[in-house]
């Protein structure tokens, strides 16, 4: 009999969290019972991120060694970033002016969500700028970013690290092999961890249906059915044509990344894919040190999914109001999310932390969202998707730019 595929599993999994929580709506037992077994396996893939990262990052460093070499690696990458979350904003708007997802809802009818634990952490980061993020990207103690699971920090210590193990030479080298027995073995755990996510989708689906049922997706419907419909235009055209440009085709990387898609969309956290993303895209072709560099950094400066959603969001809640937001307004929201969407990167629910730090800069009362928060998680699951593809599109587009050859897609598939 032949054995049913990850992918498979994962979607079994997916369904009958949804039955379970259709079934027992409204019951509070079945988070009780269902949540640690999402949570422990959030927190089992969660284990092995850092390690990953910062062997990867170490062993593709030393073995580029040059500064020049990677030096330019971020800045193009950077640029790139920069160019395809703008993108996604302004296309964010763009869907937001034509299909009016927040004419016409009534607000007396929607119920409202807490939001106060996000209010607390918008407070202390409306100040932050980008200079504060380049700031805090050298860490002062790495024990402590490690602890904390800063990745920025943690990838510029890695860089650094590396550059130094190059230097030294052949002393080097026992430290290399180290490092790359430490990624080689926590790739295994990578893939015996996986093997747990049928169960761990089949938790948190169900955990999530049993709170807010379908009922609630009925009096915003527009707004869930606009941002799919953005998220899906967003990856079909803005990342195919971005793809076409460099050779390669997007419907074969979506299929490539089908186990992964399915996973990140029923957990709705791109973190839960991180690993694996990073292991598929060395076996499609690209070199360790893009890899191991320009994914994880992704993480904080390529959120695609979240930055389309947060301009579609904001005038979303302005037509809510009946607040007519004018082009030099929308101009000026798409500057402030430009930075407030790196300057805060990282933060636990930053779409949500993004928008009530930047919706009162243009005269949109925030709390609107309190209106949204409830289907935040239906919606932050097609985020998760975009920002997976968008970051593992990034990692073949430097590639490409780099002057490296990706394998052939009977490669891919084999792979």
């Amino acid at each position: 009999m032949k054995k049913i595929s990850l992918a498979w599993q994962i979607f079994i999994g997916l369904i009958l969290g949804v039955i379970v929580g259709a079934v027992f709506y409204g019951n509070p037992h079945v988070a009780s019972y269902l949540q640690p077994i999402g949570d422990i396996f959030i927190r089992l893939i969660k284990m092995i991120v850092v390690p990953i990262v910062i062997s990867s990052l170490i062993v593709g460093v030393a073995g580029t060694g040059d500064m020049k070499s990677l030096g330019k690696l971020g800045g193009k990458t950077l640029l790139y970033f920069e160019v395809i979350t703008t993108i996604a904003i302004v296309l964010g708007l763009l869907f937001a002016n034509v299909f009016q997802p927040g004419a016409g809802v009534d607000k007396s009818k929607l119920a409202k969500t807490d939001i106060n634990s996000y209010v607390s952490t918008a407070e202390q980061t409306e100040s932050h700028s980008m200079i504060d993020t380049v700031v805090n990207i050298v860490p002062t103690n790495i024990i402590q970013s490690l602890a904390n699971g800063e990745m920025l920090p943690i990838i510029f210590f890695s860089v650094m690290f590396g550059l130094g193990v190059a230097a030294i030479g052949e002393k080097g080298i026992p430290i290399i092999n180290f490092f790359r027995g430490t990624a080689d073995a926590m790739f295994y755990v990578t893939n015996q961890i996986m093997k747990l996510a049928p169960f761990g989708v089949f938790a948190l689906i169900g955990v999530t249906v049993s709170k807010f049922g379908v009922a609630s997706l009925i009096p915003l419907g527009k707004l869930v059915l606009v941002v799919y419909g953005a998220m899906f235009f967003f990856i079909l055209v803005v990342l195919g044509l971005t793809a076409k440009l460099v050779g390669f085709n997007i419907i074969h990387l979506i299929k490539y990344l089908k186990d992964e898609l399915i996973l990140g969309y029923s957990t709705a956290s791109s973190e839960a894919v991180l690993p694996k993303i990073m292991e598929k895209m060395e076996k499609l072709g690209c070199p360790k040190a893009i890899t191991s560099f320009v994914i994880p950094t992704g993480y904080s400066f390529n959120l695609d999914g979240s930055t389309l959603y947060q301009a579609i969001a904001a005038l979303f809640i302005a037509q809510m109001y009946g607040i007519h937001m004018s082009i030099g307004h929308q101009i000026t929201l798409v500057l402030v999310l430009m930075l407030t969407s790196k300057g805060i990167a990282g933060v636990p629910g930053v779409s949500f932390v993004v928008l009530l730090a930047t919706l009162g800069s243009v005269g949109i009362p925030v709390e609107g969202l309190a209106f949204i928060a409830g289907i935040d998680r239906i919606l932050d699951m097609a985020r998760t998707c975009v920002n997976i593809v968008g970051n593992s599109l990034a990692a073949i587009v430097i590639t490409r730019w780099e002057g490296h050859k990706l394998k052939p897609y009977q490669e891919q598939k084999a792979a």
